[in-house]
This record gives C-alpha cells, sequence and structure tokens, in this order.
C-alpha cells in the first residue's frame, strides 16, 4: 500500500526549507529516474522537451545519456524557464545534438509538459503527439504523459507511454479511468531523499498485490456455521444472485442462501428459502433486482440491526436508499459510474453525466463519503475507488478482461461473504475488489472469453 497525493509541490518545498536541497538539486535527481527508466539494449534517444522545467528534465537526461546513447534533443517550444535555459547551457557544453525535426528512434521520451498542464494544447503541440504515437519505438512519459492536467483529464490527445516517471510521489492525476491507456507502468522517481523522508502523510493509497489478505481457517474446532451465512436476495433476474451467492460461498461463507419466491433452480450446494433465515449474517441486494419487489419488503432487509449488507445494482435507482443512508452504517455500495450518477441525484450531492463523473471520480467519490461517512463505497471501473469517510483507496489491478455480465455480481458475492465470516465494511470492500482483479492471474482464455465462473474459479485459486 502507497501513499497517493493530489500534488506534490508542498513536498517539493519541504525538501528546500527542511532538507537543503535545491530546485537543481531534484531536477539531477528526477533526470536520473527517467535515465535508470531507459531500456538497456537501446541505442538512439529521442527527447521532446517543452519550455519549462518538465523540459529541463528532458535536457538533462539528455546530459546524461550523450556519451552511452545516440541521442537527440527536440525543444519544438524553445528554452523559457530558467532552470530550462541552465540544463540547455549543459546539455550544450557536452555535445548534445538538438535537431529541428522529429524522426523514429529506439526510445522517445516525452518532457513536453508535466503534472502542471492547465491549458488547451496548441494545434502544433497536438500534430506533435500524433506523431510521436504513431512512432514504433518504446515511449517514455516525464512525470505524466503530456495532454493529462493536473486532475487527470484529457482534453484532445495524450502522449501514450509504456512507462511513466512520475516525480517524488504518486499522483491521483495518474490514476483516472480516462489515463489508464496512457500512463503505462508507473515508476516514481526518487528525488534526493528516501521516499518516506519526500512524502507527508497522507488519506488516499494504492492498493498492490501484497495487501491482499485472504479470509484463513486456522482454527480446527469449527463447523459451517463459524464461517458466516450470507444471505442473497434474488430478484427479476435470478441469475445474477445465482452467481452472487456461488462466488460467495466459494470465497469462504459456510453456508449461503438464496431468497426468493419463485422456486428458482439452485445450485446444489446453495439453500434456498421464501424467507430470511434468523442465522444470517450478511446480506447481499440489489443484483438482478429489477422493479419486482415494494418499498416495504426490501425495507425489511435494510433495516435490520447488525446484519451488514452489500447494496449493487438495481438499488441504487430506488429512492428509498437515500433514507436509508441517513441511518444504516453497515453498508458496502458497489455502483458502476451510471449506478453512482443516480445514486449523486437521489442523495442531493449532485445531477451530472456519466462523462462528468469520470473526469472529476475522486472529487465526488469524496462529495458522498463526506456526506456518508459510515458507509463504504466501491466505485467500479479501470480503477477502483474504494473508500471511508477521509479514507481512499485506489484497486488498480483490473483489467478490460473483466468487462463482461456477471463480474459485478461475483465482486458482489466476494465482498458479502467477507462480510458474512466477521470482517468490517472497509476491509471486505478492500480484499474482496483485489480477488476479484486478482482471480485473472492464472487466467489463460483468451482476454475477450471470461465467463463468472473463470473468475469464481481464480478466486478459489488465489
Amino acid at each position: 500500500m502507497k501513499r497517493v497525493f493530489k500534488e506534490v509541490e508542498s513536498l517539493d518545498k519541504k525538501c528546500y526549507e527542511q532538507y537543503g536541497l535545491s530546485e537543481d538539486l531534484l531536477m539531477e535527481h528526477a533526470s536520473l529516474g527517467l535515465y535508470h527508466a531507459i531500456p538497456k539494449l537501446s541505442k538512439d534517444i529521442l527527447i521532446v522537451s517543452g519550455s519549462g522545467n518538465n523540459g529541463a528534465d528532458g535536457i538533462a537526461l539528455a546530459r546524461l545519456l550523450q556519451e552511452e546513447k545516440d541521442v537527440k534533443l527536440y525543444l519544438p517550444l524553445g528554452s523559457k524557464s530558467p532552470m530550462s535555459k541552465v540544463q540547455l547551457t549543459r546539455a550544450k557544453a557536452v555535445g548534445v545534438e538538438i535537431v529541428e525535426m522529429i524522426t523514429d528512434s529506439d526510445v522517445i521520451v516525452d518532457c513536453l509538459f508535466g503534472s502542471g498542464l492547465k491549458r488547451e494544447l496548441s494545434e502544433d503541440i497536438v500534430t506533435i503527439i500524433n506523431k510521436l504515437n504513431s512512432m514504433d519505438g518504446y515511449k517514455l512519459s516525464c512525470d505524466i504523459p503530456t495532454g493529462i492536467d493536473e486532475f487527470g483529464s484529457i482534453g484532445s490527445i495524450a502522449f501514450k507511454a509504456d512507462t511513466t516517471v512520475t516525480m517524488g510521489a504518486l499522483k491521483e492525476s495518474l490514476y483516472l479511468d480516462c489515463v489508464k491507456d496512457y500512463v503505462g507502468e508507473i515508476v516514481v522517481a526518487n528525488l534526493g531523499v528516501a521516499r518516506e523522508l519526500y512524502e507527508d502523510e497522507s488519506q488516499t493509497y494504492l492498493l498492490d498485490e501484497s495487501d491482499l489478505k485472504l479470509p484463513t481457517r486456522e482454527l480446527q474446532d469449527t463447523n459451517k456455521g463459524t464461517f458466516g451465512h450470507l444471505g442473497v436476495i434474488a430478484g427479476k433476474k435470478p441469475g445474477a444472485a445465482i452467481l452472487c451467492a456461488k462466488a460467495g460461498f466459494a470465497f469462504g461463507s459456510g453456508l449461503v442462501t438464496v431468497v426468493e419466491n419463485e422456486n428458482y433452480q439452485i445450485p446444489y450446494e446453495i439453500m434456498n428459502s421464501s424467507t430470511l433465515p434468523e442465522n444470517i449474517t450478511a446480506i447481499c441486494l440489489g443484483m438482478g433486482l429489477g422493479n419486482m419487489y415494494d418499498r416495504e419488503y426490501l425495507l425489511s432487509f435494510l433495516s435490520l440491526e447488525k446484519k451488514p449488507v452489500v447494496v449493487d445494482a438495481d438499488m441504487f435507482y430506488r429512492e428509498m436508499l437515500a433514507r436509508v443512508l441517513e441511518y444504516k452504517k453497515e453498508l458496502v455500495l458497489t455502483p458502476h459510474p451510471k449506478e453512482f450518477c443516480s445514486l449523486l441525484k437521489l442523495t442531493g450531492i449532485a445531477d451530472i453525466e456519466v462523462s462528468e463523473l469520470q473526469k472529476r471520480r475522486f472529487h465526488y467519490v469524496r462529495e458522498f463519503c463526506d456526506k456518508y461517512s459510515d458507509v463504504v463505497l466501491v466505485l467500479k471501473g479501470a480503477n477502483t475507488l474504494i473508500a471511508q469517510g477521509k479514507e481512499l483507496y485506489i484497486q488498480p489491478l483490473g483489467s478490460s478482461t473483466l468487462s463482461k455480465g456477471g463480474s459485478g455480481d461475483v465482486l458482489a458475492g466476494l465482498i458479502g461473504s467477507l462480510l458474512a465470516q466477521g470482517n468490517s465494511p472497509l476491509k471486505s470492500a478492500i480484499n474482496g475488489s483485489l480477488a476479484h482483479a486478482l482471480s485473472l492471474k492464472n487466467f489463460s482464455k483468451n482476454s475477450y472469453a471470461l465467463t463468472p465462473e473463470d473468475l469464481i474459479e481464480g478466486v478459489s485459486c488465489l
């Protein structure tokens, strides 16, 4: 788990004031970070630098590489910032070649604009990025690919990097869904002090594979009731509830019951009932629900004390949910973007389209969790956001392989299973989401071929 920041200017300032490091020293370390990301077997390097300090990092990189590689430095905007001019003088002194046109190379380094981009790109820069993106060489970006602004939004175009070397610390702007296809692998460059010294406290974290805590069965004097009883409410589309129930059973729940009134075909290992069993320890509600049940029936599940609930899918269009959020504490909400937009509208937080949400995912997740600080929110996406109160976790391990019907039902079942086994809502959401993504570790079929059963089997083999 690593800390993530909205901005790092304050962290740079701390280096100047507390550690006596100059801007020049930080820049030299930034260029070293880029240097270490250059593929070892590459021969010729094209560095495209802007006129500011992001460009200055690239100019310093050209100097470092001068005697090792065939380096070409392209400066379409000239050199304007004081540090850019200093670095250009140094680069010229060691003989760096400055070129007037772009040529394909083994490695293309984008140092045009960093995370401070605050305006639309000019037509000339758009043309340059289009040309760079069309080249075959390995693409490396400094701090953040050009075209992605300080909030993580993309205008008309962005540089498509294989690796992004971000300076000093991880930034939120690298983890919006829309930038996932542009940043490539993300590497943090050390700026002259250990990362623990450079960084401050943060309430935003990046999850990785090592954060997954699987449900364990260390005690031997147990029975099926020891490991919780998950109840899944079936609705108009019972297949969704059955997938949820199968996932919950595979992830450790000792008992799973599908609550239904239509006598559906239920797998042998799953129980079914027309009423909620008294020994239920957690509930999943919403998947495939449709408009099958009235308000009072749904409230009979949501109003139960000490029964945590995973709320999914069709429940996010029910007006009653806004009222439930005011008093029910043990809730995990798992909307996709369209469902979250409906939830924001129901709760009076915002009336926005999905496109606006996707540009400001962090903002609206925080707005929601400020209002409902006890509830755990899992906003699904290319980078899933998990939040409760002031804490926010980014789960970046999923892929487009998961973009299939039934995938969300499996996720709800995994989280519900952990809740049923006695885990807190936040821990259940984090570990359920990680298991859901990492279930693909041993998936050997084509990326388009995933089925929900593949996910369940993958979770069973973690």
